[in-house]
């Protein structure tokens, strides 16, 4: 249900983005309504509608009086003020899309699959729509057996491929972060809870790398960017607080304002030589000890390959 209702929310905010400043009338909303849905679209429906998502969106719907028609004002620029709601928009296009064209375009889109705990993402959102706690058992990696938790779910948050709840546990008293793929068996419950007052996502996650709560205050990390790896990383940027610094003919110096943890350390090394930690210096430490492991690990690989080579050659060694 919750899921159909979004559905129906988003595909009526895409057909005012297409309007766009001309906007829609009722009869002609109507139309489009009963070739999508196969049924009638009461004009008391549409007032729910509007109503439900200004609540959910904050997006408001309005009429122009001398001409009856509706419209969203500045509909452009929803996608660059509203990340989350761009992103529903987007998602909810492009599988349309994908449905209706799996024939002719067969074998030509190639998307990238999100498999961890969708199954839950209904049952969550409906949970915070309500304000209702959540039971689940969750199951640690490399723990023997899963535990059950008592949550306020607050929030929920996409990163990496992976979903993520974000709430209050019972059991710990504090907020908490759960991937959904270690989810198991959650219920809805009937406990109600209250949302702590101007909770906001993005400010909760505003000095994190990824799907970590911050362990400590946010940290200036200046890092040089090499050749071509400087134009990836200004398309995209590693932080939504990614700032150009300075650049010469080599490279280029950026900064970001993050509470530095191993993820964020895994990020640079996951471009090799083409980003240098410049500070500060308990960082830069940070990343040379990891590459310094990893080139461990490869060296005795080498290094037992030349051996069982040799050996294998000379069996009396």
């Amino acid at each position: 249900m919750v899921t159909e209702l979004l559905n129906k929310y988003i595909w009526l905010i895409q057909k005012f983005i297409a309007a766009g400043d001309m906007g829609i009338s009722l009869e002609e909303l109507r139309a489009a309504w009963e070739l999508k849905f196969g049924t009638a679209y009461a004009r008391r429906s549409f007032n729910n509608h509007r109503e439900a998502i200004e609540e959910v969106f904050g997006i408001a719907i309005e009429c122009d009086r001398s001409s009856n028609r509706y419209f969203i004002r500045n509909s452009g620029d929803i996608s660059d003020k509203e990340t989350g709601i761009a992103w529903l928009i987007d998602t909810f296009t492009v599988n349309n899309m994908l449905s209706l064209s799996k024939e002719n375009l067969s074998g030509r889109i190639s998307v990238e699959e999100i498999p961890s705990g969708r199954k839950f993402l209904t049952p969550l959102m409906s949970a915070m729509q309500e304000n209702c706690a959540v039971e689940f058992f969750y199951r640690k990696y490399g723990a023997e057996k899963a535990e059950k938790r008592l949550v306020h779910p607050y929030g929920i948050k996409e990163s990496a491929q992976r979903w993520y709840l974000v709430g209050w546990s019972e059991e710990r008293k504090s907020c908490r972060v759960y991937a959904l793929d270690r989810i198991e068996k959650l219920s809805v419950l009937k406990e109600k809870f209250r949302m702590p007052a101007g909770f906001d996502i993005d400010s909760l996650f505003a000095a994190s790398f990824g799907s970590y709560l911050p362990s400590g205050p946010g940290r200036k990390i200046l890092f040089r960017a090499f050749g071509n790896e400087a134009s990836y990383i200004r398309d995209l940027p590693l932080h939504r607080t990614q700032k150009e610094e300075s650049a010469d003919a080599d490279s280029t110096t950026f900064s970001i304002f993050v509470s530095p943890d191993r993820s964020l350390l895994l990020e640079f090394l996951s471009h090799g030589p083409g980003i240098e930690v410049i500070s500060p210096d308990d960082v830069r430490q940070d990343v040379r000890k990891l590459a310094s492991e990893m080139a461990a690990i490869y060296a005795e690989t080498e290094t037992t390959a030349i051996f069982l080579k040799t050996k294998t050659q000379n069996p009396s060694i």
